[in-house]
């Protein structure tokens, strides 16, 4: 093409067909190219007959072609039509491969050798051609593939779905549908479903309860082998037949070509995105980047940028993005008198967390956030309060009350609620508006999609967790400048169940810190690995070895999946120089420690049983998930007469439902473990609960308010099988309803006898999710324990238990 034109845009997918449009509506002269034979190749890759969502649907198109909800062909079909009717300019086959010159005079050579001239360029290429890449053993192997053409392909195989964003869910889904023979997993690193559509997560979770699909959270894989792959799961590492690997993991810009440019990113980070004026314009003027590879991977958001950057480029500098109505709405309540433009600038450069954030990435960030003023000593929220969005200071600051009438500020610029961000817990603190504020409250959806997109937004939040985490630990009057060594070097690292972090003998200064989970302590005795102690949430171990010099003594793996912090030893050495308070404390915590290492070397000679018995019934119950417990009911064999009054005590505390199976569960020597929750310190169970009923009460026990949906995400999510399904007994009806008509259960019965045959014509009892509640609210405590004439049952944490069992060893 000889006579150069006015805009040459790069990519034919929605963002780039709409740009290309609209210069056709306005008689610029364009030319679009596009790498393959057809339109939009990312859509066209969809699976066949994948339905397409048209979100959000508050946004209104702003595009010169139609786009609504339907089927991938149906859609492309329409795109193929509206190119026609706009006489929109089209290369096919032309892979651009060079870009050189300047604004004004752009050369564009492709793989063909053809050259383009033009003023400017719209980059539209999108990500999808540059996937992320499997990171294991075995990697490279034919059976992994990275997208999923058509359904039909997959029939009677062993199919593992890795990445459970729309992509992963939306495959998994379609190749469970096709043929009910398939084995379907789909994998998921963490508990949520952060970056996926609403209605995937509902239709995947409803396709787990069904059967079709094996929902695995908190699960990744480790190596990958012909017809098997290893996962790497919360308990611990587990290998599952495996003919095909479909991995959905995300993609990223193809940095290198893009850069070739000239066109510079927000940052190193492989997920980092180019930097882009609110008009779309590069560092290279005449260098447009719209679309997914502007950081907006939604469709209409795409089509809505080609439209809008075709018209900043003709010279309508006063259009208003399509988004600028809602933004509004959002900060109407605030002071002052600013634009949208101007609040977005506000917040960006106030808030640290968004100082990566590009503005185009702010504004979609805003549309799920709320940004809100209060006025001094206004609460934001109370302890113990459900809620696990993150809030940001843009202007004041808040006070966390610590102790009753003592607070602690925190500063203009940080955040708060990352708490419940993390773990899914109650708000630990109540926080106020220490002066007349501005907060930004981001739901959880919004943070962790904010952390995923944003590395540098990630980054602060880790640290800012971090931080708070080991000044609750160590205190000593420590301050976030004396942790700085510390926290610099900090790396958070997973550790699944029974895997080793220290080992006996080993040399090593690094310090570690338990930030979910729990950890045991073994000491080898006579060849033997023996229990010392049971480490929950929130202690730390490896100090010794940074103030002795001397290798590990002792060997420390994880009772179940668990997070740590590694600290590093010269790190940790300069914190504890700022602060001789918390160098003596420690110093204290390792002296009680080797004393009691001396003791257990004493009696290496005097090894008897007892030891043997107690180090394995410890082993036993850290097996059995005692070692995230708070609070467990353990049962002595040996006491037990099998009455079962503890079931039926708890059946006639819980309208005639038992939360518990006295049988089910497993023994070691006298020990047993019954079907019963543990409370667990970071409840599985509250980890995606819609209708948010799950919570934690005062004294540790989690249990559930009015309101449960049945949707069942509470039993799968937890890993014990100690909650169930069960009808919901319906209220009770009014005595005369009961003395005329019969109707329900009489006076001191319980609901659940009403049974299903008196259910009202045509209508199903309710499911509802029951389990242990430790008996909240009922004097004398669980009614299990109470209940037992021989004093069989107790509950206890692992601590207390291990604690006693240790003083009968040592008695014995």
């Amino acid at each position: 093409m000889s006579e150069a034109v006015k805009v040459a845009i790069i990519g034919s997918g929605p963002a780039g067909l709409s740009a290309a449009s609209r210069a056709a509506q306005l008689g610029l002269s364009h030319v679009l190219l596009e790498k393959t034979d057809h339109l939009s190749d990312t859509i066209f890759k969809y699976q066949k007959g994948k339905h397409v969502m048209a979100t959000p649907a508050r946004l209104d198109l702003r595009s010169d072609c139609r786009f609504d909800e339907g089927s991938r062909e149906a859609i492309l079909g329409i795109w193929e039509e509206d190119a026609a009717a706009n006489k929109v300019n089209i290369l096919y086959r032309a892979e651009v491969v060079e870009v050189t010159g300047a604004k004004g005079a752009f050369q564009i050579k492709t793989a063909k050798g053809d050259t383009i001239v033009a003023e400017t360029i719209v980059l539209a290429i999108g990500t999808q051609g540059n996937p992320n890449r499997m990171r294991c053993p075995g990697n490279d192997l034919p059976h992994i593939i990275y997208q999923v053409d058509d359904p039909e392909d997959f029939k009677d195989r062993h199919i593992t779905v890795v990445g459970s964003g729309d992509a992963g869910i939306e495959n998994a889904l379609g190749v469970a549908e096709e043929a009910l023979e398939n084995r379907v997993t789909i994998l998921n690193r963490s508990k949520d479903f952060a970056r996926a559509k609403a209605k995937n997560v509902s239709d995947l979770m409803e396709a787990g309860e069904n059967g079709a699909i094996s929902v695995r959270t908190e699960t990744q894989p480790k190596l990958v082998e012909e017809g098997w792959l290893t996962l790497e799961t919360p308990t611990g590492d587990e290998r599952i037949q495996c003919d095909v690997i479909v991995a959905r993991l995300g993609s990223v810009a193809p940095r290198a070509f893009v850069e070739s440019m000239g066109i510079e990113f927000t940052g190193p980070d492989r997920e980092a995105f180019p930097k882009l004026s609110p008009t779309f314009e590069t560092v290279v003027p005449g260098i447009y980047v719209i679309g997914a590879l502007a950081g907006y991977p939604l469709i209409k958001h795409c089509m809505n940028q080609g439209y809008d950057v075709v018209e900043f480029l003709n010279g309508n500098a006063a259009l208003t993005p399509a988004d600028e109505k809602d933004l509004a709405a959002i900060f109407a309540d605030l002071p002052g008198p600013k634009s949208v433009s101007e609040w977005l600038d506000f917040l960006r450069t106030r808030v640290r967390i968004f100082a990566d954030v590009s503005p185009l990435q702010m504004r979609e960030f805003m549309l799920d956030s709320k940004v809100a003023f209060y006025r001094q000593g206004e609460v934001v929220f109370e302890k113990d309060e459900p809620g696990s969005s993150l809030f940001a200071i843009a202007d004041g600051h808040a006070l966390v009350e610590v102790a009753p009438g003592v607070t602690v500020p925190i500063e203009q610029g940080s955040i708060f609620g990352e708490v419940g961000l993390i773990s899914g817990r109650k708000r630990g603190a109540t926080i106020r508006a220490g002066e007349d504020s501005i907060f930004v409250e981001m739901s959880r959806t919004a943070a962790i999609k904010l952390m995923g997109a944003v590395p540098g937004a990630k980054r602060v939040i880790e640290r800012i967790s971090l931080e708070r985490q080991l000044l609750q630990i160590f205190k000593g009057g420590l301050t976030v400048d004396d942790l700085a060594p510390v926290v610099d070097g900090a790396e958070v690292i997973r550790v699944p169940a029974g895997k080793t972090v220290l080992e006996e003998g080993d040399a090593g200064d690094d310090v570690y810190v338990i930030r979910s989970g729990s950890m045991v302590v073994e000491k080898s005795i006579g060849g033997k690995p023996i229990f010392l102690r049971y480490l929950p949430a929130g202690s730390y171990f490896g100090e010794m070895a940074v103030l002795s010099g001397a290798p590990r003594n002792a060997t420390v793996k994880a009772a179940v999946g668990s997070e740590v912090i590694k600290l590093t030893g010269a790190g940790f050495q300069a914190m504890l120089a700022a602060r001789p308070q918390v160098r003596e404390a420690t110093e204290k915590a390792v002296a009680e420690r080797a004393q009691m290492n001396s003791f257990i070397e004493s009696r290496k000679a005097s090894y008897s049983s007892a030891v043997d018995l107690y180090s394995d019934t410890a082993s036993f119950i850290m097996k059995e998930g005692l070692g995230e417990a708070t609070d467990a009911l353990l049962i002595d064999e040996n006491l037990c007469v099998g009455c079962d009054n503890c079931e039926k005590a708890c059946a006639d505390s819980h309208e005639g439902l038992s939360r518990l199976d006295r049988e089910a569960g497993k023994t070691f020597a006298h020990l047993h473990v019954p079907t019963s929750c543990r409370h667990c310190e970071h409840p599985h169970c509250m980890a995606d609960c819609p209708p948010n009923v799950i919570h934690r009460g005062p004294d540790g026990e989690v249990f559930m308010e009015e309101g449960c949906i049945g949707c069942g995400n509470c039993m799968r999510n937890c890993p014990y099988g100690v909650i169930r399904m069960e009808a919901a007994p319906p209220p009770k009806p009014g005595l005369l309803s009961w003395l005329l008509l019969g109707r329900g259960p009489g006076p001191g019965e319980p609901s659940s006898k009403w049974t299903k045959a008196n259910m009202p014509e045509g209508k199903k009892p309710k499911k509802i999710a029951v389990k242990c509640d430790m008996c909240k609210g009922l004097a004398g405590g669980p009614a299990c324990v109470r209940a037992c004439p021989t004093g069989a049952a107790i509950r206890v944490s692992p601590e207390e238990f291990l604690s006693i069992a240790r003083l009968e060893e040592d008695a014995g």
